[in-house]
């Protein structure tokens, strides 16, 4: 049976990791390379960064910030944020990213994940996906669409039909985000999760609200591959080891942590 993965998201900005609500507020919530060897320690299945002003001020990612992260690491790596074009996928590789996650970029011009798949492979093209419900009456089904820029756009764009197009064009996997839970300690989107996680065939990882190790369990339980999350770690409110042990007494297959060498 497939483990299940825990991954710890830093999101950063001049070189620091920050913090806030619905991509807004922004606060310091620390070092990103102390904390990342921090959640490595503490039995991470993989780590994603993703900077969060790169897009919106029209730069690349920090490349110095990524290398410093890699250097604390033993476990795979997932970097996003100002991903244009495939040499700037190259770059993040080269300094130490296993997978790339693209957003903005990706819907402005999708043919960049079928050229990162191509050029790196499938493994390594992550679509970044960022979703905001839709109003609608009460007996209509839910429908999200596809926000871009660190949620400052709304596309209108479909957020299903987008996944299933961005598969095909080559992403192997997707970080979906509720931008209507992002940083609000309400839990994931459930809804969501089922929608995306029943229209595509790579894994898909939950990602926009926890606050407990029991909205984890819920999101697995609901279709997630894997969870992500942020201040449920960052602000000491449980370690990586308490919450994959709360999912595995659920059920959840994890894997153990290994020691340090």
């Amino acid at each position: 049976m497939l483990t299940r993965r825990v991954i710890p998201c830093l999101d950063v900005r001049d070189g620091r990791i920050v913090k806030g609500v619905q991509f807004q507020g922004l606060r310091d919530a620390g070092d990103p390379a102390e904390r990342a060897a921090a959640y490595d320690a503490q039995g991470a299945d993989e780590l994603v960064i993703l900077d969060v002003s790169a897009t919106p001020e029209g730069r690349s990612t920090a490349i110095e910030t990524v290398r410093r992260v890699r250097a604390a690491l033993r476990i795979p790596l997932t970097v996003g944020g100002g991903v244009r074009r495939v040499e700037n996928a190259g770059a993040l590789l080269d300094a130490g990213a296993d997978k790339v996650a693209c957003n903005t970029a990706a819907v402005e011009q999708p043919t960049l994940l079928t050229d990162i798949a191509t050029r790196f492979g499938r493994q390594c093209a992550i679509l970044a996906l960022d979703a905001a419900r839709v109003a609608s009456g009460p007996d209509a089904p839910p429908r999200w669409e596809v926000v871009t820029l660190s949620g400052q756009h709304r596309t209108g764009r479909d957020v299903v039909t987008w996944a299933r197009e961005a598969v095909e064009r080559g992403a192997g996997e997707i970080v979906l985000t509720s931008w209507d839970r992002d940083g609000t300690g309400a839990g994931y989107d459930l809804e969501l999760l089922r929608a995306v996680s029943e229209a595509v065939e790579v894994p898909v990882v939950a990602s926009g609200g926890a606050a407990h190790p029991d909205h984890l369990a819920a999101a697995l339980a609901a279709g997630a591959d894997a969870v992500l999350a942020a201040s449920i770690f960052h602000d000491a409110r449980f370690t990586v080891g308490q919450v994959k042990d709360h999912l595995a007494a659920l059920g959840h297959p994890m894997r153990r942590a290994e020691p340090s060498l």
